[in-house]
């Protein structure tokens, strides 16, 4: 089934193994998507099933059109990993949080990602569950703290750790494993820029050095070629602009995390407060995070699907943020057979999204204003551009990192003006008194 040294190595048994594992381990999200479901505020009844808030996010979260085409086609394990996320996140909002905790603990010694969302389960879990009640105003009451529940939050995480850790640590292999899950010799983007902030920033630096070498300003023997753009995983220094470092992007990270964190704190809203900075948290790792993969934008999408169902202005973030982040993930699959595939799955799924939506907020303002519509719309000729003009140009010898550039770059727009729209909406919203004391 498997030959070490052949690279390109395939045989059926090994493609059936690979799918049916996939499809096994979906059962998980399967039933994580339940009891998010049950989850769901019911204000919005509807005589109609198809209307429901509960059927609209079960199938926003069971045919998410990224998570179908990263597992099922490109093939990876995320629908379990969303699986067991989804599942913490729906036993905090049942305020079974002990069960939460150790589904997070567990979820973070499968994946290290899911770290950048671990400062939004800390705090809640410290304000909702290691201090035990509020004042008449929703103020924090100090004195309620409980050591108990500390202490039993400490038990759950120091024991998954040492489950997780501890046969490394017997076997002295502790550093080896720090050393691969933080490799920062990729380099700050990967060969093909995730769509945020670093994208933007290299796609600048790029026009300065062309505009610099028109101008005679730079020198040409001093610029190395293709350094961002030749499709490697590799470190590589900006030309005009300043290079990033490690440390920079732990900084922005933090920085950009910290707002919505104290909203979390100061601004308490329940469960839905602890979606909107988990999804902020993931946005803004995403943003500004060291080698950031494209697929990273599902562990945003995910959880703000559970949000767009029960508010018209998230459900209108929700849209922008999942077409762009979808359209983003359209170089994963660049083979000529799997075109008409992802283009069918997107359309689908995003006709679905828009349909439902809408439908759900029919009464209320709509769900996007002239310019962001005309932005997302743009998304169809950036498609016939990349996929069907270009490869016919004889820019394709020359230039053939154009599609991917672009493509990362206009999505980055779209994701940019999402997440800084959610945070104008967290940071804006007026929180009564009832709503903090509960």
């Amino acid at each position: 089934m498997l030959v070490i040294e052949n690279l390109n190595y395939t045989s059926p048994a090994t493609i059936i193994f690979q799918r049916f594992s996939v499809i096994f381990t979906d059962i998980l999200f399967i039933y994580a998507v339940r009891e998010c479901c049950k989850c769901v505020n019911g204000k919005r009844a509807a005589k109609d099933i198809l209307e429901k808030p509960t059927f609209v996010l079960a199938v926003l979260l069971l045919w998410n059109f990224g998570l179908l085409i990263v597992d099922h086609i490109h093939f990876q394990y995320n629908g379990f990993l969303f699986g067991l996320m989804l599942l913490s996140v729906a036993r905090l909002c049942q305020k079974r949080y002990l069960e939460g905790a150790f589904l997070f603990a567990v979820l973070l010694h499968f994946k290290h990602i899911y770290i950048y969302v671990a400062p939004a389960y800390g705090i809640y879990l410290l304000r909702s569950y290691c201090f035990t009640a509020n004042n008449a105003d929703g103020s924090l009451k100090w004195r309620s703290f409980s050591f108990l529940h500390v202490t039993l939050l400490g038990l759950i995480v120091c024991l998954v750790s040492a489950l997780s850790l501890g046969p490394f640590i017997v076997l002295g292999q502790l550093p080896q494993v720090i050393s691969r899950l933080f490799p920062f010799k990729r380099g700050l983007c990967h060969a093909y820029w995730a769509p945020n902030f670093w994208a933007l920033y290299n796609a600048v630096d790029k026009a300065l050095t062309i505009l610099g070498l028109k101008c005679n300003f730079l020198d040409p023997t001093k610029i190395s070629k293709a350094s961002m753009t030749g499709g490697l995983v590799q470190e590589f220094q900006h030309t005009v602009l300043p290079s990033v470092t490690p440390l920079a992007t732990l900084i922005c990270t933090f920085m950009s995390i910290l707002p919505s964190v104290f909203c979390l704190w100061f601004k308490p809203q329940g469960p839905r407060g602890f979606l909107q900075c988990l999804v902020l948290c993931a946005l803004s790792s995403f943003m500004f995070g060291w080698h950031v993969h494209e697929k990273a934008i599902l562990l945003a999408i995910l959880p703000l699907s559970l949000l767009s169902v029960q508010r018209a202005r998230d459900a209108g973030i929700y849209l922008i943020l999942t077409t762009t982040g979808h359209f983003s993930l359209f170089p994963l699959l660049f083979t000529l057979p799997e075109l008409p595939i992802k283009i069918l799955l997107m359309l689908l799924f995003t006709v679905y999204s828009f349909s439902s939506l809408k439908s759900l907020f029919r009464r209320e303002r709509p769900l996007l204003n002239w310019l962001e519509t005309i932005y997302l719309a743009q998304l169809v000729p950036l498609e016939i551009f990349c996929e069907i003009i270009f490869p016919l140009t004889p820019w394709k010898q020359h230039f053939p990192f154009i599609p991917l550039l672009l493509t990362s770059v206009y999505c980055a727009l779209g994701i940019t003006y999402a997440w800084l729209k959610l945070y104008i909406s967290v940071l804006t919203e007026r929180v009564s008194v009832r709503q903090k004391a509960e």
